[in-house]
């Protein structure tokens, strides 16, 4: 037995040399819970030099859908990766993208495709998987063994926000105010012509110390349900419900529009004189779709015409061509007068942009604003990016389900341009809003 032992024992013993044991990789996210418009910092230890892995993150939608993202790194030489300083050099995006597994969430293989991951309720935060898979394993594949896991909280409302839900007259929606006694900027927020109640933008707004009133305008409650005719006054009666609020700075409020939402606030600060200032994101300068009254005056508008709607093989629907010509002048009585405006235009576009020709209509009303000896506008014009410019870090959607039609139309615009799109200009727009809201 002892000879057994003897022999035995150089060969374990050279083995246990030769073979150091492996380090347990870990993954550190930080901050683990924070805002849903802030970076986080994403680092891996304690893999070997040069390692091969991909990274991963899932989260779930409101209705269940699974989404998630993709990308290959490699570990440098003490076995690190840092995703401020390292690129993915595959996946779902490549280069230095430190939130690039945020923005590139899709919906998974087994899902249903072209939905988007909004959250429909603000109160509960987003939940993010991140993952470390050994070897480089293509979107949609079986990834490899997972060597490291770690869950992000991204939440929409910080502590202290206060949601309050709006039935004041004819007026509805959801008020959200920061914490502290203020009083703090006022802004109204409005999505587009998919209707409901879109909170996502408002609560980020509090949570960066703006009092903001998300207002839908059909399809909510006892508001109409479909978007027939526009009614000025019940925006009239929201800015002064606003202006008036005592967590409400003043004198003027300010509002932000997404497509038809910022076709309306370009009216509002036109015609409205509590509204100071506006932010129009991908809207167009003329009204377009319901007929807008205010008192005896109506602007017609400008119509969809679907024989010029063309459909791809795949089923995707492209509309850009489809809008009637705001620039023909049979349609000049449509166009918004904006030159009456006293306050300031912030006008954001994405120049890839395939829902209509947004960059066309900042380029109109900047004509028209000019024309009539006026410079009180800023212009954000992004390559690369598409229609729906959110808050950063919403993951970009090249083709999403559109809610009154029900088939997947075109948005246009290309991930990563899309992606610093959002970051830039939300930094821009709360910039533009405190100068002009005090």
């Amino acid at each position: 037995a002892a000879m057994w032992r003897s022999l035995w024992a150089v060969p374990v013993r050279a083995l246990l040399r030769a073979r150091p044991p492996q380090r347990a990789a870990s993954l550190a996210v930080s901050p683990a819970a924070g805002p849903a418009d802030e970076r986080v910092e994403t680092r891996v230890a304690g893999l070997s030099p040069g390692q091969p892995v991909t990274l991963r993150a899932m989260a779930a939608g409101d209705r269940g859908c699974l989404f998630q993202s993709c990308a290959h790194y490699r570990a440098d030489s003490r076995g690190e990766l840092h995703l401020g300083t390292d690129a993915s050099h595959g996946g779902d995006y490549t280069g230095v993208e430190p939130m690039g597994l945020f923005w590139s969430l899709s919906p998974a293989a087994m899902e249903r495709p072209y939905q988007r991951l909004v959250p429909r309720s603000t109160d509960a935060p987003m939940k993010v998987e991140v993952l470390v898979h050994q070897g480089h394993s293509p979107p949609g594949a079986m990834p490899g063994p997972v060597v490291a896991k770690t869950e992000v909280e991204r939440w929409f409302t910080a502590p202290g926000v206060r949601r309050i839900r709006l039935k004041e007259g004819v007026v509805r929606g959801s008020l959200f105010l920061p914490p502290g006694d203020g009083p703090f900027p006022g802004v109204i927020d409005m999505y587009g012509d998919e209707g409901g109640l879109v909170e996502l933008r408002s609560s980020l707004l509090a949570t960066r110390g703006f009092a903001a009133l998300s207002l839908p305008y059909f399809d909510f409650e006892d508001l109409p349900k479909v978007m027939k005719e526009l009614k000025l006054e019940y925006f009239e009666e929201a800015a002064r419900f606003l202006q008036r609020h005592p967590k409400v700075k003043g004198p003027g409020v300010g509002v932000i529009g997404t497509g038809k939402g910022a076709e309306l606030a370009l009216s509002m600060i036109t015609f409205l004189p509590e509204v100071v200032a506006a932010v129009s994101i991908s809207g167009c300068s003329s009204n377009t779709v319901a007929d807008l009254r205010y008192g005896d005056m109506t602007l017609p508008g400008l119509r969809f015409d679907m024989n010029k709607v063309s459909v791809s093989d795949t089923g995707v629907f492209d509309i850009f061509d489809a809008l009637d010509d705001p620039t023909n002048p049979a349609n000049s009585p449509c166009t918004i007068p904006i030159e009456k405006a006293e306050g300031h235009f912030l006008l954001v576009v994405g120049e890839d942009d395939r829902m209509w020709k947004s960059s066309l209509y900042a380029e109109l009303a900047i004509r028209r604003l000019r024309q009539h000896g006026k410079e009180n506008f800023e212009l954000l014009s992004y390559p690369g990016a598409g229609h729906r410019i959110d808050p950063p870090s919403t993951p970009f959607c090249h083709v999403a389900m559109d809610r009154v039609l029900g088939v997947p139309v075109l948005g246009g615009g290309e991930s990563k341009a899309h992606a610093h799109a959002q970051e830039h200009s939300w930094g821009k727009i709360q910039e533009f809003l405190r100068l002009h809201l005090g």
